[in-house]
C-alpha cells in the first residue's frame, strides 16, 4: 500500500512517515501543494495525506484538483484548522476524512486503516483487454491461469493500467514507483518491463507493453489475441 503526505512541516511529515513505515506501508513525502497535486494524479498511491495551510496550493485546492481530475483516491485531511466551516469546506472541496491536528497516532491510524478498507471494497481489480491485475493479491490474471508479481512488477504493470493507453516516460515510472529520491535508473525500469512481458505472455495475455522511442512506454491490446 502505498501513501503520499503531503504536508510542509518537514519534520512532522518524516514522523508520520517512520509511523507508516513501521506498519508496512510505503510511503512518499512532499512539501508544498502543486507537488502534492502533481504525484497525486497519478493515481499510483492508494491513499493521500495532506495538510491544508502550504505554500502554493492549499490542501482544499490540492483535493479539488485531485477529484476534478477523476482520481478516487481516498483523502485524509490532517490539519490545524478544526473550525465547522473548515471541515465543511475540506469535506466538499473532496475529502473523505478530516482530522484535526494534535492527533492521537491510534486514531490516525485507525482513520487511514478504515479508509482503505473502504477504498479496497470498491476497487479490486484494473482489467485491460482479457487480463486483470488483482490489487489485493498482486496477480495477473488471464482466462483461468495467473502469475504473482513482485512489487515492483506490481507496481508498474498498475501505473500502466492506470495510465489507460497513455504514455509514460521512464524517469516518471522510476519517480513513481522507486521514488524521486532513489538511485534507481532508467535500466531498472527495462528490466521490469522485461520481466512483466514474459509474465504477460505466460498466462497468455494479450495486453502488450509497448515502447515508443525516446517517449516512454504505453500499454496496448492485441486485437488479434483471444
Amino acid at each position: 500500500m502505498k501513501i503520499l503526505i503531503v504536508e510542509d512541516e518537514k519534520l512532522l511529515a518524516a514522523s508520520l512517515r517512520e509511523l507508516f513505515e513501521r506498519k508496512g506501508f510505503d510511503v512518499e513525502c512532499v512539501y508544498d501543494g502543486e507537488d502534492g497535486a502533481l504525484y497525486a494524479e497519478t493515481g499510483v498511491y492508494d491513499l493521500l495525506i495532506l495538510d491544508v495551510m502550504m505554500p502554493g496550493l492549499n490542501g482544499y485546492q490540492v483535493a479539488k484538483r485531485v477529484r476534478s481530475s477523476r482520481c478516487g483516491t481516498p483523502i485524509l485531511m490532517l490539519t490545524a484548522r478544526s473550525g465547522v466551516e473548515d471541515r465543511i469546506e475540506g469535506l466538499n472541496a473532496g475529502a473523505d476524512y478530516y482530522l484535526t491536528k494534535p492527533f492521537d497516532r491510534r486514531e490516525l491510524l485507525a482513520c487511514v486503516n478504515a479508509l482503505l478498507r473502504r477504498h479496497g471494497e470498491q476497487v479490486d481489480e484494473l482489467t485491460l483487454g482479457n487480463t486483470s491485475l488483482e490489487l489485493s493479491a498482486c496477480r495477473l490474471v488471464c482466462h483461468g491461469s495467473s502469475v504473482r508479481l513482485s512489487a515492483r512488477e506490481f507496481d508498474v504493470m498498475r501505473l500502466l493500467l492506470q495510465a489507460k493507453g497513455a504514455v509514460l516516460s521512464k524517469n516518471v515510472i522510476l519517480a513513481k514507483v522507486w521514488g524521486y529520491d532513489s538511485n534507481a535508473v532508467e535500466n531498472h525500469v527495462e528490466v521490469y518491463v522485461g520481466f512483466l512481458r514474459k509474465k504477460l505472455n505466460s498466462i497468455g495475455s494479450n495486453i502488450r507493453i509497448e515502447a515508443i522511442r525516446r517517449l516512454g512506454y504505453h500499454l496496448e491490446v492485441d486485437a488479434g489475441a483471444e
